[in-house]
């Protein structure tokens, strides 16, 4: 087993592309061995052409896939050891579930006691195991996808197991214990697993590392709190969350944003990053990071009470209440803002009312022209 390089790949489906029939745009990627990844991003992004280059079904227009040293770029499918689970259903319907699960095995010489070791194995952590002798016709879809959720599991010699958007036809109720299943079995046999999804829960949850894809390019790689925290693209902060980023516009001014007429501090750093900046402007806080302070009409001059920095209003269009948290959604000047406070706490918002927030320094991004911009040293 090895890690997994992709180096320089892009890829277009045209005969003679042009610089715009690109579906694949520079990817540079390294899959460690034993990792769990997400390919996270829209539909139409790239992420099912990127998983057929690395199984061999797509060879790419430019740039190499080496499986540690071996470079397998022009490699059929059946020489590069890979177990690929697709978005709907591919089994025999004709066989058991048990024969389904071990036809992989057989394929390769395995013993009959070791094949039946590890479909039972399987079987029994993917909850199969009352329906092993059944034939897979007149099983539900959700059933069959289990069992090629299975058939990608059950080897333990493959260099990864590549999931393209394997819980599509898996019912709502089961997809979240499939998730876990699919972790205890990446703890059990530290499989590399790159899992292909467009939704973010899915991502978040199954991933140790997670990669957004927009447009064919990698915007970003990393843990799912990094992806949080520090969104390198506003397209990451939008595309994280939920709801996601605020992003509002602004002009750096002394060591503070001015989003409208109201003035926002920033850290010192940042701040003098930014101040030389030509480009567009834009502060990005999490909706959890806004902090709702008082009811008020006015607000702009006022102190946060704490020393850090002015508060701001927010005309609040609506308050609703979501259980653990509620979700106030108004407008700062002309532009709309998401705040989340928790479910027990006594808000100053209301509809149709004035709130002072307050902007916490510390949460405080910005972007020039969609991309992150670093602190100065």
């Amino acid at each position: 087993m090895a890690d997994i390089f992709l180096e320089s790949i892009a890829h277009s489906y045209a005969a003679q592309p042009g610089p715009g029939d690109y579906v694949l745009r520079d990817i540079e990627l390294h899959w460690r061995h034993g990792g769990a990844y997400a390919l996270l991003g829209p539909s139409g992004c790239g992420k099912t052409t990127l998983l057929n280059i690395m199984s061999g079904l797509i060879q790419p227009s430019r740039g190499r896939v080496r499986y540690g040293e071996r470079d397998v770029t022009a490699l059929p499918t059946r020489r590069r050891n890979i177990a690929q689970v697709f978005q709907f259903p591919v089994i025999y319907d004709t066989m058991s579930v048990f024969d389904n699960l071990a036809f992989p095995l057989r394929n390769r010489g395995l013993g009959a006691a070791e094949v039946k070791k590890r479909v039972e194995h399987i079987a029994g952590m993917l909850e199969l195991t009352p329906v092993l002798d059944r034939r897979a016709t007149g099983l539900t879809a959700d059933t069959k996808q289990i069992i090629s959720l299975g058939r990608g599991l059950v080897r333990d010699d493959v260099a990864a197991i590549l999931f393209d958007e394997p819980l599509t036809v898996i019912d709502p109720h089961k997809k979240w214990k499939l998730r876990r299943k699919l972790r205890e079995i990446h703890r059990s046999f530290q499989h590399t697993l790159i899992y292909v999804t467009h939704d973010q829960t899915e991502a978040l949850t199954f991933a140790d590392e997670v990669v957004v894809m927009h447009e064919g390019r990698v915007l970003q790689q990393g843990t799912p709190e990094d992806l949080f925290a520090n969104p390198v693209h506003t397209h990451v902060g939008y595309f994280i969350g939920s709801p996601g980023m605020n992003f509002l516009p602004c002009r750096i001014e002394s060591e503070a944003a001015l989003v409208g007429e109201h003035r926002v501090p920033l850290p010192a750093a940042l701040a003098r990053a930014a101040a030389a900046r030509t480009g567009k402007v834009v502060l990005g806080i999490r909706p959890e990071h806004v902090r709702v302070v008082a009811a008020g009409a006015d607000g702009d001059s006022a102190g946060s009470g704490d020393g850090t920095g002015a508060l701001v209003p927010v005309a609040v269009e609506r308050v609703d209440d979501l259980g653990r948290h509620r979700m106030i959604t108004g407008n700062i000047g002309a532009y709309r803002v998401k705040i989340e406070t928790p479910g027990d706490e006594d808000s100053a918002a209301s509809a149709g009312a004035t709130c002072l927030v307050h902007l916490p320094p510390e949460h405080i991004r910005l972007y020039e022209d969609d991309h992150l911009i670093a602190p100065m040293a």
